[in-house]
């Protein structure tokens, strides 16, 4: 047996999968033991000074969800540059009213198709190639398809309205590959960190959804041009994409950081606490004398997460079949008055607004509120019952109907409403379910686990958004 010092590897998280003998395992947990008697000071744990790191995962988890939102909320925009630009005769349908009416459904299948292929993708490169270089890499490859978006802001398209749609369908797929890169990279990271960091990237995400949800909202009460107000939307992501690189650039120097992203090894599972047992010791003290292996094993990961890795799936499910596809189309019965309520204002506060906010209050909650627990069967149980919110939507006015007229929820404070738990119940759920993943496996294996995480939460998308694209051609 070998005594190293933590110098001798290299400071990334969990970066590889060493396995070890049943002797080895023998010697190092009767060391292990010995040095809990007399701890070093230097395995003291620092604290996370003015809440830096924390503040740091909340802001990569805004930078990691925030250009899928702003592409998902610019909805005005969209209408704008993918109408048709001819006069039809009266009582014919324009040529790209396919395009314009079920746009948000062939988006939501660019968005999540591709996620998948690059989580897979991203798995197999754990190993591979270091997190740093996946998260720079991807954050680089964000920020330059938004600067070509937003170039194409003020570039008349008019003519060629239908490359244009290819256009932003095929940005879209590179930009949500790569942000499933960034987030499950970054996600897989914190596994190795208390679960508060976990947390904090995952409501990150949705503070990204409610913040593009009130620029909508501002833009559309100052801005009198909708290409302006797509300008200063873009702007905006481009600046927040640049600040990120920084921010994770900076992670590295904050010796609470440090502390927790180097390689330690496998322990016992979660006990319920926000330090793990895993977190007792964080220096690697033995090298195995067996070769490093280059992808980590699937098997034990998909055994231990297999309940969660439902409960994500259907929970992704069930929110993308319903949003953006149904709850954008979900129409102000008041709207043949030409109030501005209901004709400017109904969608991006009913259908963005209040579920991204509630989504972010559900994720909030966690840091404070941990039930049901990870084997419980209340989790699933309540995931189970979120089905229910698939008929409320499509009873609500949602437009165009062609097979469903009838409405049974004849107000609009119905779809706000189910907005709100729609988004509620999917932030809090999510949350736990995602948490609790990296934390029920060894720590070697926290990584690896936060990727098979974030590959549930895609497979769900996928599947919802399909259904979704299903759904509205049912209606």
């Amino acid at each position: 047996m070998a005594i190293v010092s933590e110098d001798d590897f290299c400071h990334s998280s969990n970066s590889t999968y060493r396995t070890a003998s049943s002797s080895l395992r023998a010697d190092q947990e009767a060391l292990l033991e010995k040095l809990l008697d007399h701890p070093s000071p230097s395995l003291q744990k620092p604290q996370d000074r003015f809440n830096g790191a924390y503040i740091i995962f909340f802001s990569l988890g805004i930078g990691g969800l925030l250009p899928w939102n702003f592409f998902v909320t610019a909805k005005e925009y969209w209408t704008f540059k993918l109408r048709n630009c001819s006069s039809p005769a009266p009582g014919e349908v324009p040529e790209d009213s396919d395009i314009l009416n079920y746009f948000e459904s062939y988006l939501s299948i660019a968005s999540t198709v591709p996620s998948v292929l690059c989580l897979v993708a991203n798995f197999l490169l754990i190993n591979r190639v270091p997190v740093h270089v996946r998260v720079l890499a991807s954050l680089s490859v964000m920020l330059a398809i938004f600067v070509v978006m937003t170039v194409l802001v003020k570039v008349d398209t008019s003519s060629w309205t239908r490359g244009f749609f290819a256009v932003t369908i095929t940005c879209m797929a590179i930009l949500s590959g790569t942000s499933i890169v960034f987030n499950s990279s970054v996600f897989g990271m914190t596994g190795s960190f208390p679960m508060r960091n976990s947390q904090a990237l995952i409501s990150g995400g949705a503070m990204g959804g409610t913040i593009s949800a009130v620029a909508s909202l501002v833009d559309l009460v100052l801005a009198s041009d909708v290409t302006d107000s797509a300008l200063a939307f873009f702007l905006t992501a481009d600046v927040f994409l640049g600040l990120c690189v920084g921010l994770y650039l900076l992670l590295p120097q904050l010796e609470y950081a440090r502390y927790y992203m180097r390689p330690v090894w496998p322990s016992h599972v979660f006990s319920g606490e926000e330090e793990t047992p895993q977190d007792s010791l964080r220096t690697p003290l033995v090298v195995p004398e067996s070769s490093d292996s280059m992808t980590p094993p699937l098997r034990p990961i998909l055994k231990k997460t297999a309940g969660l890795g439902f409960c994500i799936i259907y929970l992704f499910f069930i929110s993308s079949i319903i949003f953006p596809a149904i709850s954008t189309n979900i129409e102000s019965l008041d709207k043949g008055s030409g109030s501005p309520w209901s004709t400017k204002f109904f969608v991006p506060l009913t259908a963005f607004l209040l579920f991204n906010f509630a989504d972010l209050c559900g994720r909030q909650i966690t840091a404070w509120i941990q039930v049901p627990g990870p084997r419980s069967k209340v989790l699933p149980g309540l995931v189970l019952l979120r089905t229910g919110f698939v008929p409320l939507f499509v009873f609500c006015n949602y437009q165009p109907r062609v097979y469903l007229q009838t409405v049974v929820f004849l107000s609009d404070v119905y779809p706000m409403l189910f907005s709100s738990l729609l988004g509620l119940s999917n932030g809090y759920l999510s949350t736990l379910a995602l948490i609790y993943g990296p934390k029920i496996v060894s720590r070697e294996l926290a990584e690896a686990t936060g990727v098979v995480m974030s590959f549930y939460m895609c497979v769900g998308l996928v599947l919802g958004s399909a259904c979704s694209a299903l759904l509205v051609h049912l209606i």
